[in-house]
């Protein structure tokens, strides 16, 4: 056997001491523990305190035990995947919670009679009535704002990428991103002003205007950066063939992006369904079925919800029937979440073996 081969098997002398891969796990494991017995000795009780307390010590303690057997870098590499982690917690436990408490109180009067029957003349403090005329309403009045935003902004999109140029794509991008952060109540505000100028009255119509407003501009940024994404060779392969730049748009650029387009709007749908401040202004809440978004108030869930617990006192059938709309219309945005995320995989470009 040579001496190379020899030296192959002893351990490296370059390789410092390594922690093992359980050290995270115990460390995180004291950390709670020392965090629990800190607060309980200084009489916190909230569960935030002792949560912040744990976490600072995990992090402290990852780095300093870390840097007396690994070193210093080792140490800081730690010390980032330690805050990482804290971070992630931080972003993902208060939506967990809000998650389990609705569901907790939601499904006291979730069921099929709570689904498929309005308020009609069930008062706030008996208990009954449900949702129907709610969700019809949320669905007029989103459909309509989806059929009236999507055209313009996914035209837009493509003007911007494929046709544009100088300042007046330079003035388009800006207010673009202008109103991708204008409040809804500016929106509603807007729109109110034209219904009084008209003379006219509430209406899911009205409602959708103003939901428009809040929609295009994000359907107009989701389109173009999928736009921005389809490489340049397609289209100038198409253009050498002789094919019309409009065609070449249709036939290639917008098939090849459909997937990222469809989800970008189908995050917007999910933007735009819980919005209450337009739907105050302009739609009103009713308890009854109305079907006709373009005449007299009409419900939605995000106006119910409100309605409901306003009246509620924080208790009664009233704040059940809250909690299990909050829970539906939960369970809409997720279902719309989750249906973006499959057409998005279904839609993706297929990479050959």
């Amino acid at each position: 056997m040579s001496n190379a081969t020899l030296s192959d098997k002893r351990p490296s002398s370059l390789r410092g001491a390594h922690l093992p891969r359980w050290f995270s796990w115990a460390v995180a494991a004291g950390s709670v523990a020392l965090g629990l017995g800190i607060s309980a000795a200084a009489g916190l009780h909230s569960d935030i305190q002792w949560a912040l307390i744990a976490a600072l010590v995990f992090v402290v303690g990852s780095y300093g035990i870390s840097a007396g057997v690994e070193g210093r870098r080792q140490a800081k590499d730690r010390m980032a995947t330690s805050m990482m982690w804290v971070a992630f917690l931080l972003a993902v436990i208060p939506l967990a919670s809000l998650v389990w408490e609705t569901v907790k109180r939601g499904v006291k009067v979730l069921d099929g009679y709570f689904l498929t029957h309005s308020m009609g003349v069930v008062a706030d403090s008996q208990p009954g009535g449900g949702i129907y005329h709610a969700i019809l309403g949320t669905l007029e009045q989103v459909g309509l704002a989806t059929l009236i935003s999507v055209p313009v902004g996914v035209l837009t999109a493509i003007y911007l990428v494929e046709y544009g140029r100088g300042r007046l794509v330079q003035a388009v991008t800006f207010f673009v991103d202008v109103m991708t952060g204008i409040p809804s109540i500016v929106a509603g505000l807007f729109i109110l002003s034209i219904v009084l100028m008209f003379e006219l009255g509430p209406s899911g119509f009205a409602g959708s205007l103003a939901l428009c407003i809040l929609m295009i501009p994000v359907v107009v940024r989701s389109t173009e950066e999928m736009l921005k994404l389809v490489p340049n060779e397609l289209r100038e392969a198409s253009l050498a063939l002789g094919v019309p730049k409009w065609r070449t748009i249709l036939k290639v650029v917008l098939p090849t992006s459909i997937g990222g387009i469809t989800t970008g709007v189908m995050l917007a749908i999910a933007r735009i369904t819980g919005e209450t401040a337009p739907v105050l202004l302009l739609v009103w809440g009713t308890n009854f079925i109305n079907a006709n978004p373009f005449s007299d108030p009409q419900a939605s869930l995000p106006m119910y919800i409100y309605l409901q617990y306003a009246n509620s006192g924080g208790a009664g059938a009233a704040y059940d029937r809250a909690w299990a709309a909050a829970l539906t219309l939960i369970a809409f945005i997720m279902i719309l979440n989750l249906v973006a995320r499959g057409i998005a995989r279904w839609k993706a470009p297929k990479t050959g073996r």
